[in-house]
């Protein structure tokens, strides 16, 4: 999905505003898609489009929080700007506790949104590449047999090749073998690059 043109989702309750935020964000070449409430959100979001969202607070039925507590809990990591006609200090504080990148006041001012929007569309873009990498990895590591992922852990444990045998009950010319058999299937240079790789995968856990 990576060449899918990023989208600005509005979802506010008012027609007013979303006809101008949507307005001033076309006009900026943003592709933008609006929505009337955050249940309608809600049952047609795709967490596969890159974007972000600009999200009302205060909103019959479903709100703009409990909107984002939704989110969550489907797993959807989409960057959340809050946008409220309420200056309320608590809402903000758990909007943000909550993940949200930005709570703005309305009337917002058309160059604090577009900052809003630009940083939270680099934050999507950044997240979702690190996705990608992290995925790529685990696909690689799926390749390996039980015997090359013991290995796989004592050559980023810093064991040489003797050591390594000398653990695993064979010779050093198998693990040898198996050693680059790993290095082969995770497509790294060095043993440097190898714990780099686990060293990612462990901070996901």
């Amino acid at each position: 999905m990576s060449d899918v043109e990023p989208t600005v989702f509005i979802v506010d309750d008012d027609p007013a505003v979303l006809k101008s935020l949507s307005r001033l964000l076309r006009a900026t070449r943003f592709t933008v898609v609006t929505f009337g409430s955050p249940q309608e959100f809600l049952e047609q979001h795709n967490p596969h489009i890159p974007g972000c969202l600009v999200l009302d607070v205060a909103m019959p039925g479903l709100n703009g929080l409990e909107l984002q507590e939704a989110l969550r809990v489907k797993g959807s990591a989409i960057p959340i700007i809050f946008l409220t006609g309420h200056g309320d200090i608590p809402m903000s504080v758990q909007a943000m506790k909550g993940g949200a990148l930005d709570f703005l006041t309305k009337p917002v001012r058309d160059e604090d949104l577009l900052k809003a929007v630009e940083a939270a569309l680099e934050k999507d873009r950044i997240e979702r590449q690190s996705r990608a990498e992290l995925d790529d990895i685990q696909k690689r590591l799926a390749t390996l047999t039980p015997r090359e992922r013991e290995v796989l852990s004592h050559v980023v444990s810093g064991q040489l090749n003797k050591q390594i045998a000398n653990d695993l009950g064979t010779v050093e010319q198998t693990v040898k073998v198996h050693r680059a058999r790993v290095m082969e299937k995770m497509k790294v240079n060095s043993v440097a690059e190898l714990v780099r790789l686990t060293e990612r995968l462990k901070k996901t856990e």
